[in-house]
């Protein structure tokens, strides 16, 4: 036997996931993209360097992520794949940059629920108030 869902949880569904989508954009794009653009020069001799690309390659990647594919979620479009490569830089800092503590000086609270949210993202797609949902 199907089950139903209650048309008023139907009618908050897509504006949940562009609250969702909108919000992880934007803090993600103003909160750490941008501030990792504007100080480029300063930031990338001392960028830890995971993949042994180099520092400046390295923070130009992230860069690229966090500035192109926040936009792209914040816009909905190609949002699953923006969402995907923004889970996996989220996980790449909270497993091997803040060793995946919850607390201290280094914790990676704050990477973590980015992860998460960006996974669900990923699973759900951005809904229909979207590029991807038009």
């Amino acid at each position: 036997m199907k089950s139903r869902k209650a048309p008023a949880i139907d009618s908050l569904l897509d504006p949940g996931l562009f609250i969702l989508r909108t919000g992880l954009g934007l803090c993600m794009l103003l909160s750490h993209g941008m501030p990792y653009l504007r100080s480029f020069e300063e930031t990338a001799p001392g960028f830890n360097d995971l993949m042994g690309l180099g520092g400046a390659m390295t923070l130009m990647l992230v860069i690229a992520v966090e500035v192109g594919a926040s936009l792209l979620l914040v816009l909905g479009y190609k949002s699953r794949l923006a969402a995907i490569a923004l889970a996996i830089t989220m996980a790449v800092a909270f497993f091997h940059v803040h060793g995946a503590e919850f607390s201290g000086e280094q914790s990676g609270e704050l990477a973590f629920l980015y992860l998460l949210g960006f996974i669900t993202l990923s699973i759900t797609g951005p809904g229909r108030l979207s590029v991807d949902g038009r």
